[in-house]
């Protein structure tokens, strides 16, 4: 499964509303001022998520958009789903050879369980500690 810049740039804003939360509404032109966006583009992504109840809008001069929730209780599960559809890294059919289905349903679950189990909160609180990435071998 390959995330789409829908996906990546849906969760580019509600990491932004999560690092404001009661703070009062972020506009999206702030946020695409900030990260180098189209803010057109924004707005039609800002919709989905309205309409799925994770965001609501604030009319006005100083109005812009807020976490319908803390962002402890957003995933970004939620997020990927509303903007991507269903996690399936591949569309199998019944005739499947049995293994291979058990392989992509596995595969499914796994991505499923990582996004469902990362929350905002967590995204924005992450703090890189300068980790080798364990693909890096040193001699």
């Amino acid at each position: 499964m390959k995330i789409s810049t829908k996906g990546r740039y849906g969760l580019t804003i509600m990491m932004e509303l999560a690092a404001k939360y009661g703070e009062g509404p972020t506009s999206l032109k702030s946020i695409a001022e900030r990260n180098q966006l189209s803010e057109h583009y924004l707005e039609q992504l800002i919709a989905p998520l309205r309409n799925a109840g994770l965001v609501k809008s604030i009319r006005g001069a100083y109005g812009g958009y807020i976490l319908s929730r803390e962002p402890e209780g957003i995933t970004s599960g939620d997020v990927i789903r509303i903007l991507e559809g269903p996690i399936s890294p591949v569309d199998f059919t019944e005739e499947d050879d049995p293994a291979k289905r058990d392989l992509w349903l596995r595969i499914r679950d796994g991505i499923a369980e990582v996004l469902d189990s990362t929350t905002l909160a967590d995204l924005i609180a992450y703090k890189d500690e300068g980790q080798v990435d364990s693909y890096m071998f040193y001699i």
